[in-house]
């Protein structure tokens, strides 16, 4: 007999299920170490079923893999769900609209860089790499260039771990290397320097000359490599990506899905170099956290390509894409950020981060404190000892996913200064005993 489901268990009862059914990212089936079970969330904390390290509590310096940006259970967004709920939670995208899709998608051209002006709704971040891709080999298959049908970026970069955005991740060391064999072979470069360096410049306008006749499109994480390894890098590399693009030919998509909606301190990381891509991919905190949406936005010559091409549709409708729960969630979360001063906010955070963090510099085995917009990156030169960093982090009160040689921090915009000083704490803690 089945075991049931769960309902009215305790934590105990809760994590023997969880180990006997339940396949959790990045980790073996079953798992080798128990997770914490979130009873509930509010502000920028997550309650606990049972106390660990003695506390209840958890300040979560994650914002939920960067998407929870206005913390948990908000009231407007709160709001909006209910609201919406009354009206439809679904409806299908094929043949049919709706006005939170209309309004999302024409509230993201309105605070998007021109000339993005067409929004494809769809379910994740990953999803949304993949049509970006399918975009840029269609566009030129449209336009009688079919040998076009190759992807540029540079190594250090993370798009996703669904087919094509695995295929463009570091090839070398990342976690899609399992699948170099099997996966279309892309072209990559170095991991773009901190700094600006002319050589480096020089090598990407040359690979892109080098490759044009095949290449489909260049796409990268502008500003911040988030999950390949949690780099920054100088903004006028895009400019030197765009220019190189036009010069050959190339379509440019930027990954906007973690550095969008304010994360580096700019809206979208493009406006640190003043630049545009062809093609945008969002995600995560496109609904505060609340809900899985993701969109990926082109110009117009892209859109145009593809509907006068011999095949002149976009071959790609995902189930709950346009999803009115999602998208009315969404309009709020956009309208709830761009009406506060949300630049003051993520500058506050930055600069408790530069201070809390900066003692991990003199601990042994860091090499590196870096600190960006609302980011805070505390590096190891060995890799992080998961259970135990994780550990010290919760006895601080602190939530933290650290991976590889990174103990990183990206938290909710309403994080409060002292929480922000806890938050380092956590991360100091985790980096000595990880």
């Amino acid at each position: 007999m089945r075991d049931g489901t769960g309902a009215g268990l305790d934590a105990a009862g809760l994590i023997a299920l969880d180990r006997a059914h339940v396949w959790h990212p990045y980790g073996p089936m079953p798992g080798r170490t128990d997770p914490l079970v979130v009873e509930s969330a509010s502000g920028v904390r997550v309650r606990l079923a049972e106390p660990a390290h003695g506390h209840d509590e958890l300040v979560d310096g994650m914002s939920s893999w960067w998407s929870a940006v206005h913390g948990y259970n908000h009231p407007v967004l709160n709001e909006a769900a209910r609201g919406q709920l009354d009206r439809m939670s679904h409806v299908m995208f094929g043949g049919l609209t709706h006005e939170p899709a209309v309004r999302l998608a024409t509230r993201l051209v309105e605070i998007t860089p021109e000339p993005l002006r067409h929004v494809f709704l769809c379910d994740s971040g990953s999803v949304s790499v993949e049509v970006a891709i399918k975009m840029c080999l269609q566009y030129w298959r449209s336009v009688g260039r079919p040998a076009k049908q190759r992807l540029l970026t540079w190594r250090g970069g993370y798009h996703g771990d669904t087919w094509q955005p695995m295929s463009v991740c570091d090839p070398e060391g990342g976690m899609h290397e399992l699948w170099s064999g099997a996966l279309p072979r892309q072209v990559f470069v170095g991991p773009p320097p901190a700094e600006y360096e002319e050589s480096y410049a020089r090598e990407l306008r040359e690979a892109i000359g080098r490759h044009a006749d095949q290449l489909a499109a260049v796409i990268v994480e502008p500003v911040v490599q988030g999950a390949g390894g949690m780099r920054f890098h100088d903004p006028e590399y895009l400019r030197v990506l765009r220019e190189a693009c036009d010069a050959h030919d190339v379509l440019l998509v930027f990954d906007e899905i973690a550095t969008g909606f304010g994360r580096t301190g700019t809206l979208f990381a493009a406006e640190h170099a003043r630049v545009a891509p062809d093609v945008m991919c969002l995600g995560k905190a496109l609904t505060g956290g609340y809900l899985s949406l993701a969109a990926t936005l082109c110009a117009s010559r892209v859109a145009d390509g593809i509907s006068r091409g011999e095949v002149p549709v976009l071959a790609h409708g995902p189930t709950f894409m346009g999803n009115p729960l999602a998208t009315a969630v969404a309009c709020a979360s956009i309208d709830l950020l761009l009406g506060q001063d949300w630049q003051q906010e993520v500058k506050r955070i930055g600069t408790g981060l530069r201070d809390g963090l900066a003692p991990a510099g003199e601990l042994p085995g860091v090499r590196d404190v870096r600190v960006l917009g609302a980011i805070g990156v505390v590096q190891l030169d060995h890799p992080v000892d998961m259970a135990a960093a994780t550990a010290a982090a919760v006895r601080e009160g602190v939530w933290l996913r650290p991976f590889r040689d990174l103990v990183y921090v990206m938290p909710p915009y309403v994080t409060g200064d002292e929480d922000v000083a806890r938050i380092c704490r956590g991360v100091f803690a985790a980096a000595r005993e990880g």
